[in-house]
C-alpha cells in the first residue's frame, strides 16, 4: 500500500510579510515609462494560498508596435556605443542586482511560490551571466591578418543584430531573462521582453534597476501580454531574433513561426532528466542529490531530474528504501514559512494535470511508493483554500511506455526504473524524444567517462545532479528539448546575438599606378 505523506510541519519563525498591494497592477515598460495594458488583464496568483494578490496588464500587438518602435529609433546610437561603455553599465548593473537580491527574491517567491532560498539562488545564477557580459570588449574582439595579399588586409567584426526579442516562462522569472537580455545588450541589440503574465514583478524590477544603471530608455523595453502580443513578436519585421524558454509544444511552434519570418531563433523546450545511481556509487550523496534535484522548486525545473535509474535490483531496493522516509518528511510551506524545503505549484491548473498524471501511473501498473497526494497543508485539513500544494511522490517500476515516464510532467514525482545493464540505461536515455540533461554517479572514473560520451544529452554532470553550466559555458539540449540549434549564454550566445561580418581591404595609395594590372575577369587569389 502507497505510504501517507508527512503533513506540513508548525512553523517556528515569524512569518515573511508579502510585499505586494491589493490591487496592484503590472504595466507594459517602455521607453522608461509605464504602459497600460489594452487587453483584459490577467490575475496573479499567490500559489501558496489560491488568493488572487495583482493583476497582469495584457498587451496587444498594437503596444509591441510601439515598444518596436521606439527600439528602432534607439538602436542606431546604442549599436554605436563603445563595447567598453556598454560593458560599465552592465558592471553597474550587477552591482545593483547584489544590492537589491533579497527584493528580487521575494518577488520570486510571492508570485511563483519557490523558497527564498531557492529564489535566491535564482536571482544569483542570473547575476554570473551580467558578469559574464561585463567582459564584452574581449568577447567581441575581431581578428585581423594583415597582407593576405600585396597591400591587402582582412579583418572580421561581431555586429549586433539590431532588434531582439525574449520571451521566458514562469518558473524562473529573472534568471531566464537574465540568461537573454544582459548578453543581448552588452552586444549592442536592443531588447523586448515578453516575461510570463503569471510572475511579472521580477522582472519589472529588473528592468528599473537596469535603467538605474545607465541603460538609455528605450535600449531596452518589457511588454506584458498572452499570444497576441508574442504571435506580434514573432512576425514584425523589424525584430531579427527571438530568444525562447519553455514547453516543447510551445518551443517548437515559436521556431517554426518565427524562422518563417527570416528570423534567427533559440528555442529551448521540455526535458525529461535521467540520474544513472551506478551499483558503487556513494548511496547517500546520490539520494541527497536526487532530493535537491527532483523536489526542489517542487520540480518546477527544465534541468530537474525526474528519472532515477540503476542497473540492479539491488541497488534500485536500497535506493527507494532511503528515498521514502526522506521524501515524506520534506517540509512543505508558503514562501513565507522560513522553514519550507518545497513550495506549492503555480496554478490550480497544474496541480489538476499533476493529479492526473499520477493517477495514470498508478493505472499503468507503477507502484506508487510514496503518494504526494495525500499531502495536507496545516490549517487547511477541511478545505481547498490552502493554495496549489501537493507533496513528492515516488513511483518504482516505471515502464518506458508509461507517460509518467515519456511526458514532462514538471512536478515533484520521482519515477525509479530498474534496467538490467550500463548499455540498456544508455540506450533508454538516448531514446527519450528529449535530450536536455543526465547525470550518472559513480565512483568509477571509466564508467563516468563512457556515459559522458555516449549518451545524446546536451548538459552532463558525474556525481552532479544538475548540470547547469556557468555562465561562460552554455546551456542547451539535443533533440526536442532545443530547436535551432543555438545554446543561450556563454559564447554561443555572443554568436547568437551577433553576425559576423568580415573585411577585405587595400588602398590605392599603397598599390600605385605602376602595380595596377588593370581589369580582372578571372576569380580572385
Amino acid at each position: 500500500m502507497p505510504s501517507t505523506t508527512a503533513k506540513s510541519k508548525p512553523q517556528t519563525k515569524p512569518q515573511i510579510k508579502p510585499q505586494a498591494r491589493p490591487g496592484q497592477t503590472y504595466p507594459s515598460l517602455i521607453n522608461g515609462k509605464a504602459v497600460a495594458g489594452d487587453l483584459t488583464p490577467s490575475p496573479i496568483f499567490n500559489p501558496a494560498t489560491g488568493e488572487v494578490i495583482a493583476h497582469t496588464e495584457m498587451a496587444s500587438g498594437k503596444i509591441i508596435d510601439q515598444a518596436v518602435a521606439v527600439a528602432k529609433e534607439a538602436s542606431p546610437a546604442w549599436a554605436a556605443t563603445p563595447a567598453l561603455k556598454r560593458a560599465r553599465i552592465m558592471f553597474a548593473y550587477k552591482e545593483l542586482l547584489e544590492r537589491h537580491l533579497d527584493d528580487l527574491a521575494l518577488a520570486i517567491s510571492h508570485q511563483h511560490g519557490k523558497t527564498l532560498a531557492d529564489a535566491k539562488g535564482e536571482v544569483a545564477r542570473g547575476i554570473e551571466v551580467v558578469e559574464f557580459a561585463c567582459g564584452i570588449p574581449h568577447l567581441l574582439r575581431g581578428d585581423f591578418t594583415p597582407n593576405v595579399a600585396h597591400a591587402v588586409d582582412s579583418y572580421s567584426l561581431r555586429q549586433p543584430l539590431g532588434i531582439v526579442a525574449g520571451i521566458t516562462p514562469f518558473n524562473f522569472p529573472a534568471m531566464v531573462p537574465m540568461w537573454m537580455f544582459p548578453i543581448a545588450l552588452a552586444c549592442g541589440n536592443c531588447f523586448i521582453l515578453k516575461p510570463s503574465e503569471k510572475d511579472p514583478a521580477a522582472p519589472a524590477l529588473a528592468l528599473e534597476l537596469l535603467h538605474k544603471a545607465g541603460l538609455p530608455p528605450g535600449v531596452m523595453s518589457l511588454v506584458n501580454g498572452g499570444k497576441e502580443a508574442v504571435n506580434a513578436l514573432l512576425t514584425h519585421s523589424d525584430i531579427a531574433a527571438i530568444s525562447f524558454v519553455g514547453s516543447t509544444h510551445i518551443a517548437e511552434y515559436i521556431y517554426t513561426t518565427a524562422s518563417k519570418h527570416g528570423k534567427r531563433v533559440q528555442a529551448l523546450g521540455g526535458a525529461k532528466n535521467h540520474m544513472l545511481v551506478m551499483p558503487d556509487a556513494d548511496l547517500d550523496q546520490s539520494v541527497d542529490a536526487l532530493m535537491g534535484a527532483a523536489f526542489g522548486s517542487a520540480g518546477e525545473r527544465c534541468m530537474a531530474v525526474s528519472v532515477a535509474m540503476t542497473i540492479d535490483d539491488a541497488t534500485a531496493d536500497r535506493l527507494v528504501e532511503k528515498l521514502t522516509p526522506k521524501i515524506e518528511d520534506i517540509h512543505i510551506g508558503g514562501y513565507d514559512d522560513p522553514e519550507a524545503e518545497m513550495g506549492p505549484l503555480i496554478s490550480r491548473d497544474h496541480k489538476t494535470k499533476v493529479l492526473g498524471y499520477i493517477e495514470a501511473g498508478v493505472g499503468a501498473g507503477a507502484k506508487l511508493v510514496v503518494d504526494g497526494r495525500k499531502f495536507t497543508r496545516q490549517g487547511y485539513e477541511k478545505n481547498d483554500t490552502g493554495g496549489y500544494f501537493i507533496g513528492g511522490s515516488l513511483f518504482d517500476q516505471v515502464k518506458p511506455n508509461m507517460s509518467i515516464y515519456t511526458d514532462e510532467i514538471f512536478a515533484p514525482v520521482l519515477s525509479v526504473v530498474r534496467c538490467k545493464s550500463f548499455d540498456e540505461a544508455t540506450s533508454l536515455i538516448d531514446a527519450h524524444t528529449y535530450g536536455n540533461g543526465a547525470a550518472i554517479f559513480t565512483q568509477n572514473g571509466d564508467v563516468a567517462r563512457l556515459f559522458a560520451d555516449r549518451v545524446r544529452i546536451g548538459m552532463v554532470g558525474v556525481n552532479v545532479p544538475i548540470p547547469v553550466p556557468v555562465a561562460f559555458h552554455s546551456f542547451g539540449g539535443w533533440k526536442r528539448s532545443l530547436f535551432g540549434g543555438h545554446a543561450m549564454y556563454g559564447m554561443e550566445g555572443v554568436r547568437f546575438y551577433t553576425q559576423l561580418k568580415t573585411i577585405t581591404a587595400r588602398w590605392p595609395t599603397a598599390i600605385g599606378p605602376e602595380n595596377s594590372k588593370g581589369a580582372q575577369f578571372q576569380f580572385p587569389s
